[in-house]
């Protein structure tokens, strides 16, 4: 969070001065009360994050009010270091009454640890899978992982992350038996399901698990022939900085991403990214730029129609999903909350993480925007699926639109809303 800053409140003070606005004109443009901005311009409280952001729109800074409070991430994820995918033991502990447990071993490891007999999933290699056992295992594994993404939109990320690793790890081995041009598939679909497996334990709040997994799909594609995963491999770590609020490392992660070489879909999705960071800086020419980059290169159809699709499915238009998203760190609520509703009703009801993930952000718009009653209608309704996916991504903007509702607690709508809402933002982050 901001820190009370006297250099920030006396630029504010100024840009509002040079607008020509009074506190009280200012405190209606942003739904902040006139004596909180009073204490914010003389350094006395420190600005929250949703206020400087709100204020540097109002004002047209362009991000130079957010450039005053950022502060630079700590511990960035160091450059990840490929891995060798036949040099390491996975090792899972399923437990009926507590948390699962994955840990990845070397193989030397194993054995000075004397635990080589729980290996028991990795086949002997004594001779090579035929042909057809390995083909019905890839379409069967297609088909799965198909199914595996419909489920994780409605259920929490521990009860499927056990399935889709030993998934990943019957496919790696699998690999080692099959011809060559069966093992490229079995290890580029290895590679996509160890995607995911990052994806979802991002959600568990793990940043360094999720890391790892990214790198280990990087190294599953690798092997299997793709360098292209590499690249969506630079996005994925952008999500984490973007998490993080760090518009920098965002844009930078995002614009490597971006290669003339890759893919249209990944270079698309990188350009959507890119866009999300400026958003973060406060550079609406620059987040609009990369937006229309990025709409036109998802536009472009790419080959591989048969492999999984690299990113979300359940949006039916990203980019404009996307640009709603943006709105929102850009200060620009009312723009926000009218685009979310317009994407969000286009969103299929069974998709639920989705429909949590953006409309609690679409709540969190339309509270910024002064519609507390709104707001909280909004909100009410998607508890039962924030309590069920327990993704700690969504739990970020839950708690920013719970600091929003705090400041209404007069509202009879947040009252009723408050008892469940604290409940669950405190335990989602727990």
């Amino acid at each position: 969070m901001p820190q009370p800053s006297t250099e920030f409140g006396q630029e504010l003070r100024k840009r509002r001065l040079e607008a020509g606005l009074s506190l009280t004109a200012l405190s209606g443009a942003v739904h902040y009360s006139k004596a909180q901005l009073s204490k914010v311009e003389r350094g006395i409280k420190a600005p929250s994050r949703d206020l400087v952001r709100l204020c540097d729109a109002a004002l047209g800074a362009d991000g130079a009010l957010i450039g005053l409070v950022t502060q630079a991430a700590a511990d960035t994820p160091a450059e990840p270091v490929p891995g060798q995918i036949n040099e390491e033991e996975w090792l899972m502990q399923l437990s009926p009454g507590g948390p699962n447990r994955f840990h990845p071993m070397g193989r030397r490891e194993v054995v000075s640890a004397g635990v080589a007999s729980l290996m028991t999933w990795r086949s002997d290699g004594t001779a090579p899978a035929s042909s057809t056992a390995a083909g019905g295992m890839l379409e069967a594994s297609r088909s799965l992982f198909t199914h595996y993404r419909k489920l994780g939109q409605t259920v929490e990320p521990g009860l499927l992350l056990p399935v889709l690793i030993a998934q990943t790890h019957t496919l790696r081995e699998l690999s080692a038996q099959a011809d060559s041009t069966t093992r490229g598939q079995l290890l580029s679909l290895g590679s996509r399901y160890a995607e995911y497996v990052g994806w979802l334990v991002q959600e568990t709040g793990d940043e360094r698990a999720a890391l790892w997994w990214t790198q280990r799909a990087v190294d599953l594609a690798a092997a299997g022939g793709d360098q292209a995963l590499a690249g969506y491999a630079l996005v994925r770590r952008a999500l984490v900085t973007l998490y993080r609020d760090d518009a920098e490392q965002t844009v930078a992660l995002a614009r490597r991403a971006q290669s003339g070489t890759l893919p249209p879909r990944i270079r698309g999705l990188a350009a959507q990214r890119e866009a999300q960071g400026h958003a973060l800086a406060g550079d609406l020419r620059a987040c609009l730029r990369a937006l229309e980059r990025a709409r036109t290169l998802l536009a472009r159809q790419d080959d591989g129609a048969d492999e999984p699709v690299i990113g979300t499915m359940h949006l039916p238009d990203p980019v404009s999903m996307v640009t709603g998203w943006c709105l929102v760190d850009l200060g620009r609520p009312r723009e926000a909350s009218e685009e979310l509703d317009r994407q969000l009703a286009l969103v299929g009801q069974d998709a639920v993480r989705t429909q949590v993930r953006y409309g609690v952000r679409r709540a969190l718009a339309h509270a910024s925007a002064g519609e507390i009653d709104h707001a909280c209608a909004l909100t009410t309704p998607l508890l039962d699926g924030v309590e069920a996916v327990r993704s700690a991504t969504v739990a970020t903007d839950l708690q920013r639109l719970a600091r929003v509702l705090a400041r209404h607690l007069d509202h009879p709508s947040v009252r009723r809303l408050w008892p469940r809402l604290s409940t669950l933002t405190r335990s989602t982050t727990s």
